[in-house]
């Protein structure tokens, strides 16, 4: 096994308990049988970003632990030979939110978005305070309730929401309209 072979299992047993293993475990998880094994990948996982020590000198994620590899692209149309070429790494929490303190996931209820590739069950990333322009998809309180539409701008200078699905009507507030935050990224469960 390689580092990354190893590093896999790390990130079951972290997926599974929430917590890196001990030392001790992780010699008998790797199949590793000295403490010096565990310590020298310790070190190695350390300096490449994926594990780092806890406050209490425990193992924890690093900065890169949560990273998944992008191994190719697929085309949504015709078949074509999948390749062996890494794109890149993405930690999906970093590629989402930019600004934890200001983000939030909200899951998507309905049909009006379904055109704008939202299902209902999707979760939305929501980025409270960013600034939203016409087009954008954002989560709106109109009339003291919440939605999820795009924002839009009529002839008259006036703001309203377009839902993403053509059976439903534009929404004009009655009194008032408040972009609560931008819709920034969306995700789905299929399991």
């Amino acid at each position: 096994m390689n580092d990354i072979d190893y590093l896999g299992k790390l990130q079951d047993y972290y997926a599974k308990h929430r917590l890196l293993p001990s030392f001790a475990v992780i010699s008998e998880l790797l199949g590793m049988k000295s403490k010096g094994s565990v310590a020298a990948l310790a070190k190695r996982l350390q300096e490449q970003g994926y594990i780092e020590s806890g406050p209490s000198g425990r193992l924890a994620p690093g900065k890169r632990f949560f990273e998944r590899e992008i191994v190719d692209s697929v085309r949504a149309g015709l078949p074509h030979a999948a390749t062996d070429v890494a794109l890149g790494h993405v930690s999906i929490d970093e590629h989402l939110i930019r600004n934890p303190s200001k983000s939030l996931l909200l899951k998507v209820k309905g049909d009006s978005m379904e055109d704008a590739g939202l299902m209902e069950g999707d979760v939305v990333v929501v980025q409270r305070g960013s600034p939203a322009k016409t087009g954008d998809i954002v989560v709106a309180i109109v009339d003291n309730e919440f939605t999820i539409k795009y924002l839009e701008l009529d002839d008259k200078g006036e703001f309203y929401l377009r839902p993403g699905n053509k059976a439903y009507p534009p929404i004009r507030p009655r009194e008032q309209l408040e972009v609560f935050g931008k819709v920034v990224g969306s995700f789905r469960s299929y399991g």
